[in-house]
C-alpha cells in the first residue's frame, strides 16, 4: 500500500496535521516515538491558545485524544516508533523505522522537533525541572517577582530575558564571552534597569533544597567563583534538531534544522514538507508550530489533488 502523506512526529505539530488530514481524507500514517513533544515535561503551560493552564502531560494527553478521534479508514497511527530514513523521488517516497520495516508514501511531512542542549554542571540531574527550565514564554509566569538567570549569549538568552522581565523582579543574563546577540537587542535590554548582563562565565554549580536557591559560575578572567540568588535558571545554549534521519533527502542549516520554504513549509526536497522545531523558522513555540503545520498540510492536499 502506498499513503498519501506520513507525517513523523507526535508533537503539536504532528499531530495538528494528523488532524487535519483526517478531516480532509489523506490516506494518512502518523508516525511517533512519544506523545506530546518536549512540552510533556512542562508543569504549567500558560500560553497554549485557548487554555489559560495546562500541563505538559495534559497536553500529551489531549493531542492523542484529538488525533485517535479520526484513526480509521483515513488515518492510521504507529506509536513507539522512531524513523530511521527517508529515501525516494517526487511521488514516491519510502521511510524506514527502527525495526526495519520500510512504509511508502506520496509525500511526507516532517514534524520531530528538536531537544534542548543541556546544562551539564554539578547537581542539574537534581534540579531538572525544580527551578531549571528551557522555555521563558512557557515558564516564565511561574517565577513572577522573583529572581532568575538566563544563561546563553546568543538572540535566544536575550529574547527570553527580555520576555521574563516581564514577570521577574531581576534577571542576569550569564555569557561564556562576548555575547552573540545582536546590538540592538543587547542595548535595549541593558537600559533595562532589572537586567545584567554578566560575561566570562564559566557554569560551575546549582544549589537549592528541594527548589533552585542559587547558582555558581567562574569568572573566566579571574579565576574566582562567585554565586548568585535566584530562583529559576533559563538555559538557552542551543537546541539539538531530531534531523539526522532526513539530512540525506532535504538540506539543512548549519546546525541541522530543515530549511523550509515558509510560505508553504515546503523543503528543499519535491514532495516533503517539515513544520515545527525541527525548521529554520525564527520562532520556536507550539503555537507557531502548530500553525506552520496546517499551513503545509493545506499545501500538501493542493498538491495531491490539482496535479
Amino acid at each position: 500500500m502506498i499513503y498519501d502523506l506520513i507525517i513523523i512526529g507526535g508533537g503539536p505539530a504532528g499531530c495538528a496535521a494528523a488532524v487535519y488530514a483526517g478531516r480532509k481524507k489523506l490516506k494518512t500514517l502518523l508516525v511517533l516515538k512519544e506523545w506530546g513533544g518536549q512540552s510533556i515535561v512542562s508543569e504549567d503551560i500558560q500560553n497554549w491558545i485557548g487554555m489559560p493552564h495546562i500541563s505538559g502531560v495534559k497536553l500529551a494527553e489531549s493531542l492523542k485524544s484529538h488525533v485517535l478521534e479520526y484513526k480509521g479508514d483515513h488515518l492510521d497511527v504507529k506509536e513507539n516508533f522512531y524513523v530511521t530514513n527517508i529515501e525516494g523521488e517526487e511521488g514516491n517516497f519510502s521511510i524506514t523505522l527502527e525495526n526495519g520495516e520500510k512504509i511508502n508514501s506520496k509525500t511526507v511531512l516532517i514534524a520531530t522537533g528538536s531537544s534542548h542542549r543541556k546544562l551539564e554542571v554539578e547537581n542539574t540531574d537534581k534540579f531538572e525541572h525544580k527551578g531549571i527550565t528551557y522555555c521563558a514564554s512557557c515558564d516564565g509566569p511561574m517565577f513572577t517577582d522573583q529572581d532568575v538567570v538566563v544563561i546563553g549569549g546568543g538572540n535566544a538568552g536575550f529574547e527570553s530575558a527580555s520576555q521574563l522581565l516581564a514577570y521577574c523582579s531581576s534577571v542576569t543574563l550569564l555569557s561564556r564571552s562576548e555575547p552573540r546577540a545582536d546590538k540592538i537587542t543587547i542595548d535595549k535590554l541593558l537600559s533595562n534597569s532589572k537586567f545584567k548582563l554578566i560575561k566570562n562565565v564559566t557554569p560551575k554549580k546549582v544549589d537549592g533544597d528541594k527548589f533552585v536557591s542559587s547558582f555558581t559560575y567562574t569568572d573566566s578572567i579571574t579565576n574566582e567563583d562567585k554565586t548568585i540568588s535566584c530562583s529559576g535558571i533559563f538555559v538557552e545554549i542551543g537546541q539539538i534538531p531530531a534531523t539526522d534521519f532526513a539530512k540525506n533527502i532535504v538540506n539543512v542549516n548549519e546546525v541541522g534544522n530543515i530549511i523550509v520554504d515558509p510560505k508553504t513549509q515546503e523543503t528543499t526536497k519535491k514532495g516533503v514538507w517539515a513544520a515545527g522545531d525541527c525548521t529554520d523558522v525564527l520562532y520556536h513555540q507550539n503555537n507557531i508550530a502548530v500553525g506552520d503545520a496546517l499551513k503545509a498540510l493545506e499545501d500538501i492536499y493542493l498538491y495531491l489533488n490539482t496535479k
